[in-house]
């Protein structure tokens, strides 16, 4: 990844190939969080190797935890048991990862040290009273600034007792931020949601010899358990996929294959909308990873038409609108978008910086407050992109301007480093015209 400001992206060929995409950010973080909580020596391999992961394994240096990386992709983690941690004597930097900080803030609250969470620019404009009320209720102190944004303050030494929370949103790292917290609180902690969210959390802490109760939209752990060491295989990142499948669905002509994808079902909303707008995407090789479900995806060009997507399927697909937002764009007719409010609290207002970008390459966008609708089959033009350093963002419109008649110019780039290191050269090497400016 280049750390070069904008990329121009214009049309280039049919995609074409076999793709092996980048570990999987979520299951990424939480495996060295769990094997740093390990009592004993665990070897993760398929390791994101982002920025938003590597800071998550810094923290935990910060910490007293011994990290090698015997190779890129590989680390053996030397655990240090939940009660091993150290007091960092500097802030733990999550940069872009509200991931990283919104679990460490369940873990931390926890620690008999205190301790301060900062972030880059955009994770420290993003919303983090949804996890410290929560943990409050625990017993939990964690300071915000006023508007209840990053830095975060975390008082230690506090106990924490195990509570039943209904969580208002619906939200993975909310719920991962309390069942971490329960581990270390007196008696039992239970989380449902209004809508199921992805379980990796629980999956994985079922792996590391955690007792854990879950089902769709509910988790269940008592206190005071210990996690064994296990080894890790990452699979293949879903939300990074997303970008390849979008691409060979709407650039005539294309077929390709993305290796050994993660399937968990809480996260391949995107699938289900994609073929309910007729992609033409298939499923072979199944096997599991590291407790995940993976398989490889061949996705092949075909007319897409448009949608109404399914509220339901709005939980399982958050962080894949904006690619899904361009598939909507090359569809024949119009695809309707409800119940995605949470989409103003990411990395950027996504529902705000799509509708935007979009109108600038000609297509008519009326965006909603929880929403969208986007009038699909218009001829995209050319234009300068404003990405927000939203890596999301940027990436979505670098498939645009493979759909372009001219050439589209994507601000901001930077953050793209932070979930998917090489996707220029990964989207080069297939067929992209993508290069930086």
């Amino acid at each position: 990844m280049t750390a070069s400001p904008y990329w121009i992206a214009h049309k280039g060929q049919p995609l074409q190939g076999s793709l092996t995409i980048p570990g999987d950010k979520s299951v990424s973080h939480r495996s060295v969080m769990f094997a740093a909580l390990a009592d004993g020596v665990s070897r993760i391999d398929g390791f994101l190797e982002g920025e938003d992961t590597r800071a998550t394994a810094a923290i935990f240096s910060q910490m007293g935890v011994r990290i090698d990386t015997p190779s890129p992709s590989q680390r053996i983690v030397h655990g240090v048991g939940v009660d091993g941690l150290k007091a960092p004597s500097a802030p733990l930097d999550c940069g872009n990862a509200g991931t990283g900080m919104r679990l460490l803030a369940g873990l931390l609250a926890a620690q008999p040290f205190d301790s301060v969470m900062v972030g880059d620019e955009s994770l420290s404009r993003r919303p983090m009273r949804r996890v410290t009320g929560p943990l409050a209720e625990m017993g939990a102190k964690i300071d915000t600034e006023a508007d209840g944004t990053p830095p975060l303050r975390v008082h230690g030494g506090q106990a924490l007792h195990g509570i039943t929370f209904a969580s208002p949103v619906a939200s993975a790292q909310v719920k991962s931020a309390v069942l971490l917290a329960g581990l270390y609180a007196d008696g039992e902690t239970s989380v449902t949601e209004p809508h199921p969210t992805r379980d990796y959390s629980e999956r994985m802490l079922r792996a590391f010899g955690v007792e854990i109760d879950f089902s769709p939209g509910k988790a269940r752990l008592r206190g005071g358990q210990r996690l064994r060491p296990t080894d890790i295989v990452v699979p293949a990142d879903f939300s990074s996929a997303a970008f390849f499948l979008v691409a060979a669905s709407v650039i005539p002509g294309s077929e390709l294959r993305l290796r050994a994808v993660g399937l968990n079902p809480r996260r391949t909303g995107l699938l289900a909308a994609l073929r309910l707008m007729g992609a033409d995407i298939t499923e072979e090789n199944h096997a599991e990873q590291g407790g995940e479900a993976v398989a490889d995806l061949v996705v092949r060009y075909a007319p897409l038409h448009g949608a109404e997507i399914p509220e339901a399927l709005v939980p399982d697909m958050i962080d894949e609108f904006p690619a899904l937002f361009v598939a909507a764009a090359a569809a024949q007719g119009n695809t309707v978008v409800r119940g995605a409010a949470e989409l103003r609290v990411k990395e950027s207002d996504r529902l705000a910086a799509m509708a935007t970008g979009l109108r600038t390459l000609g297509v008519q966008v009326d965006e909603t407050d929880d929403g969208a609708t986007i009038h699909g089959g218009a001829v995209l033009g050319s234009g300068t992109i404003e990405s927000h350093g939203d890596h999301r963002i940027a990436m979505a419109f670098a498939i645009a301007g493979q759909l372009s008649s001219g050439e589209v110019r994507v601000n901001d780039i930077a953050n793209v480093a932070t979930s998917f290191p090489d996707f220029d050269g990964l989207a080069t090497g297939a067929g992209f015209a993508l290069r930086a400016g």
